[in-house]
């Protein structure tokens, strides 16, 4: 099982025992405003998502929890390689947890060697995730108009690219 540490952070693997502290972040309307799915509604869909992300086949998933001091403070990692996918507990924005953990992640990935390229999918008014994937050298690959649902509201895509 792979454990990525840096000065303040340590990614794992997901267990179920992370269910209360991730669906704390996954129900909150603000981390989840620009998620593909809206804010998780009850604990049980949580650990439905939670479940997928622990079962999901290494050979195809990266995925890691991020703890701080103990504590899970978000996800980041390819549940479907190579699309790359990230949320931080809103108590932890602008505190840099979010990029530590994205260069942690990215010399994991550039070890492995496989793929060599990492995409994302982000919502173009998420301007602070843009910002984050520019600063770690994902380049804009193209856009697209009405490519999620999300509740009741149709969201755009822009699309960005990472050669490793």
């Amino acid at each position: 099982m792979a454990v990525i540490r840096t000065a303040r952070l340590m990614l794992r693997r997901a267990t179920m025992d992370d269910l209360p502290a991730i669906h704390s972040i996954m129900s909150d309307p603000e981390v989840m405003r620009f998620w593909s799915e809206p804010p998780h509604p009850d604990l049980a869909r949580t650990a439905e998502w939670l479940q997928s992300m622990v079962d999901a086949d290494p050979a195809t998933s990266d995925d890691y929890v991020i703890e701080r001091d103990g504590r899970v403070v978000g996800k980041i990692g390819c549940w479907k390689l190579p699309d790359i996918g990230y949320h931080i507990a809103r108590d932890q924005w602008g505190q840099g947890v979010a990029s530590e953990a994205m260069a942690a992640y990215l010399d994991r990935r550039r070890a492995i060697g496989t793929p060599s390229r990492l995409t994302a999918d982000v919502d173009p008014r998420n301007a602070a995730s843009i910002a984050l994937l520019t600063r770690h050298g994902f380049v804009e690959t193209h856009r697209a108009k009405g490519t999620w649902q999300v509740g009741d509201e149709l969201c755009d895509s822009v699309y960005l690219a990472l050669d490793l």
